[in-house]
C-alpha cells in the first residue's frame, strides 16, 4: 500500500480526504474506537486532552472543512459534541471510513534500508501486524504527554486530590470544594471558568502573565481579523501597538483583575483567548493567586504569603510533545525544537511527513489542509522536495526567525503566521 496515515482527527480527516480525492492507495490507523479526536472525548469519557465545557475558540466558518460547511443551525463557536459530530459527518460525506481502521495503535514506525517505512500497529482485538508502507504520514496531534511543574514544597503532605489537565472532565466533579487551577493558559481559563460555577471558592495560581484576548475585537471574530486584508498588510510592529491599545481601551490593564503583567509583547508567545474569565474574576467567582510556595496539609500558600484552603489542584501546565511511535530525534530535535521543512516533511528521513504540527494565531483547518495537499502532490510527483541539505538550512532558518519573536521554547518552534504559511505551502 502507498500510504499509512495515523490519526483519524480533524487533521487526519482533512489528509483523508486529499488522500481520497487524488485515487492514492492508504489505510488510515486511529487508536480510538471512532473518529474526531480530542472533540469527542470529554463525551465519550476518554482520558484526553479535553472537557464537558470544551467549545471552539475558532469560528464554525473558518473551521470547517473547505466545501464541506458546519451546519447553519451551529453557533458561532461550536461546543466540542457538536465539532465531533461534525467530524463523523464529514467522514462520511468524504467517504474515508472505509480506509480508517478504529481501536488500532501504532506499536512503532521504521524506515528500511530499501526506503520503504514498516508500521507495527495493534488493533482492538489485540492482533499484531507489521505492513510495508512507500509513506507515512503522522496526523496523531501533539497533546498527549502531560507536562507537570516540579511539585511544590509539602506536596506529598497535601491532604486533596492533585490532578492535571488531562483527567479534569466537568466542574459539577468539585461542587463544594475549594479549588486551586494552576496556570493561564487556555485550559486553565476554561477550566477555571467551569469549575468555579460549581466549587465553593476558585483559585487562578498564575506564575507568568499571558496576553488575554477575547474572542472577537472590532467587532469580528479573532480568526476573521488574523486574516483581513487590513490586518495582514500591515507589519508586526504596527499589529502589537494596534492590539495592545485596542485591549487597554476595552479591558485596562490585567493587574486591574490582580493578573499579572506579561513581560513580553503581544505576539512574542502564546495568547490566551476567553471572553469569560475576566467576567468571572471582577464576579468574584474567580479569585487570582501568584505562583504557589508550599503546600501543607490541606492548605495551598503562595508566594505572597497568603494561604488558602485546597481540595482540589488542577495543573493546567501543558503538554510534551510525544511520538514515542518514531525514530529517536523526530521530529524533535535535540534541542527540543520541532524540526521540520516547511512544518511538514522530516529532511533526514524521507517518505515521512507530519500534519497538523502547528500552531496559528486562528484556525488550523485551512492550514491543514493546505499541508494535505501539498503531500498528497510530493506523493503523485507533481511537486519535488529539494535535496535534504536545502531542507535543513530552511528549517535553521525558520527556528531563528521565529525564536527572535517567540523565544527558545519548545512550543514556538511550531507557531506559523496564517496568511504568508499558506501561500507559502500553495506555491510548494
Amino acid at each position: 500500500m502507498s500510504v499509512c496515515l495515523i490519526g483519524a482527527g480533524l487533521s487526519g480527516l482533512a489528509t483523508a480526504h486529499a488522500l481520497k480525492t487524488a485515487g492514492i492507495d492508504f489505510v488510515c490507523l486511529e487508536q480510538a474506537p471512532d473518529v474526531g479526536g480530542i472533540w469527542r472525548r470529554p463525551g465519550a469519557g476518554e482520558r484526553g486532552p479535553g472537557y464537558l465545557s470544551l467549545h471552539l475558540n475558532t469560528t464554525k466558518g473558518l473551521t470547517g472543512y473547505a466545501g464541506h460547511p458546519m451546519p447553519a443551525s451551529y453557533p458561532v463557536y461550536p461546543r466540542h459534541s457538536q465539532m465531533a459530530a461534525y467530524l463523523r459527518e464529514f467522514a462520511e460525506w468524504a467517504g474515508v471510513l472505509d480506509h480508517i481502521e478504529l481501536g488500532t495503535a501504532v506499536e512503532s514506525v521504521r524506515r528500511e534500508p530499501d526506503g520503504s517505512w514498516t508500521v507495527v500497529s495493534v488493533d482492538a482485538g489485540g492482533r499484531r501486524s507489521s505492513r510495508g508502507f512507500a509513506h507515512v504520514i503522522v496526523a496523531s496531534g501533539h497533546n498527549t504527554e502531560p507536562s507537570l511543574p516540579a511539585p511544590p514544597a509539602g506536596s506529598e503532605t497535601f491532604t486533596g486530590t492533585a490532578l492535571h489537565a488531562i483527567d479534569y472532565r466537568d466542574g459539577s466533579d468539585h461542587a463544594g470544594r475549594n479549588v486551586v487551577v494552576v496556570g493561564l493558559g487556555a485550559s486553565a481559563v476554561d477550566i477555571a471558568v467551569d469549575v468555579s460555577r460549581y466549587a465553593a471558592r476558585t483559585y487562578l495560581s498564575v506564575r507568568r502573565g499571558l496576553h488575554v484576548l477575547p474572542k472577537q475585537l472590532f467587532g469580528m471574530p479573532l480568526d476573521e481579523v488574523a486574516e483581513a486584508p487590513w490586518w495582514t498588510s500591515m507589519s508586526l510592529e504596527e499589529q502589537r501597538r494596534l492590539i495592545e491599545q485596542s485591549l487597554l481601551v476595552a479591558r485596562g490593564r490585567l493587574s486591574d483583575y490582580g493578573l499579572p503583567e506579561p513581560d513580553h509583547r503581544v505576539f512574542s508567545s502564546a495568547v490566551t483567548i476567553s471572553d469569560e474569565i475576566l467576567s468571572r474574576i471582577r464576579h468574584g467567582g474567580v479569585t487570582p493567586k501568584p505562583a504557589i510556595d508550599f503546600v501543607d496539609g490541606g492548605r495551598v500558600a503562595f508566594t505572597d504569603g497568603t494561604s488558602v484552603p485546597a481540595d482540589t489542584i488542577v495543573y493546567c501546565t501543558g503538554y510534551h510533545m510525544s511520538f514515542p511511535f518514531l525514530p529517536p530525534g523526530c521530529p524533535i530535535g535535540p534541542r527540543g525544537s520541532v524540526e521540520l521543512y516547511k512544518r511538514v516533511v522530516a529532511a533526514d528521513h524521507p517518505g515521512l511527513y507530519f500534519v497538523g504540527l502547528v500552531r496559528p494565531h486562528g484556525s488550523i483547518t485551512r492550514l491543514v489542509e493546505a499541508q494535505a495537499r501539498w503531500i498528497t502532490r510530493i506523493v503523485t510527483g507533481t511537486a519535488v522536495l529539494p535535496e535534504p541539505e536545502v531542507m535543513r538550512k530552511e528549517i535553521a532558518a525558520y527556528l531563528g526567525g521565529i525564536a527572535g519573536q517567540y523565544g527558545q521554547a519548545e512550543s514556538a518552534s511550531i507557531q506559523v503566521n496564517v496568511a504568508p504559511y499558506l501561500q507559502e505551502l500553495d506555491a510548494a
